[in-house]
């Protein structure tokens, strides 16, 4: 089992809500990332997935956790696997808006890492829905190509593949939003948590901030690609196989990461 050596708490804004929020997280040694709110508990499993809209909620018919993909994609690049999470709020803290501070606060803690296991897939998975796929095919390595088409001059038929030298540039990548359209989003109850350091706003010539990378959009979405997939026990980093993903988003990767927990293979 993959756990940190001491427990962290890190407290921000709730990038839809508004609220603050602060997150206790916990070693554990027992197998699975719980998270802990009202006095329930819900385990960080794509069987718990409730909603995708705008962001990927885990719940039941007690409560809800919103907004896990940033956090749980830091788990996945830490290889961290059992944890407990006590929040004051039933939607985690946005901190940097991608996951950077998650990272920097479980290599602070110390890691206690697993054994590495790598999966495969012996069998092609495929969405296709008009303009959105996402397939995945066996590989003898990793590669990840995503690809974006928004109205925006950088990021028109874009696509960008996943390099693993330079994992940083996944790591710190930015929610992201059109600028002509938060205040509709905030008026329907989402995005009130939003500003210039949790977010980067797409202007219709550019952007609200200076880009951490070139296409950080899109490097933000390989990021919650890792995290949703990571609800089905795959962690990107130790798969073997070639992820194509063409104008998708988080109700995409949840429903062929469901498909996919029940056909991954452990290579000997």
């Amino acid at each position: 089992m993959g756990t940190i050596l001491k427990e962290v708490i890190l407290k921000s804004v709730a990038l839809m809500t508004g609220t603050e929020s602060e997150a206790r997280v916990c070693p554990s040694e027992k197998k699975g990332i719980r998270f802990h709110f009202a006095g329930k508990c819900i385990e960080a499993s794509i069987d718990n997935v409730i909603s995708t809209q705008h962001c990927t909620v885990i719940g039941n018919n007690e409560t809800k956790i919103m907004l896990i993909e940033h956090f749980m994609a830091a788990c996945a690049i830490c290889k961290i696997d059992s944890l407990d999470v006590y929040l004051s709020h039933y939607e985690l803290p946005i901190l940097d808006g991608a996951s950077k501070e998650w990272v920097e606060a479980f290599v602070s803690a110390g890691i206690k890492f697993p054994d590495e296991t790598k999966y495969t897939v012996k069998e092609n998975l495929k969405y296709l829905n008009g303009k959105t796929h996402l397939v995945v095919l066996p590989s003898n390595e990793l590669n990840i190509t995503y690809s974006v088409n928004y109205k925006h001059q950088d990021l028109k038929n874009r696509w960008v593949s996943f390099d693993i030298n330079k994992l940083d540039e996944i790591i710190e990548a930015r929610t992201f939003g059109y600028l002509s359209e938060l205040e509709m989003l905030q008026k329907a109850g989402y995005a009130r948590g939003a500003n210039l350091e949790n977010t980067l706003g797409l202007t219709d010539n550019g952007y609200t901030s200076e880009l951490k990378s070139e296409f950080e959009p899109v490097k933000h979405k390989i990021l919650d690609l890792i995290g949703d997939f990571y609800l089905a026990g795959c962690n990107i980093l130790n798969f073997k196989g070639e992820i194509i993903v063409k104008e998708a988003g988080h109700t995409v990767h949840t429903i062929v990461a469901k498909e996919l927990k029940d056909k991954l293979i452990m290579e000997a």
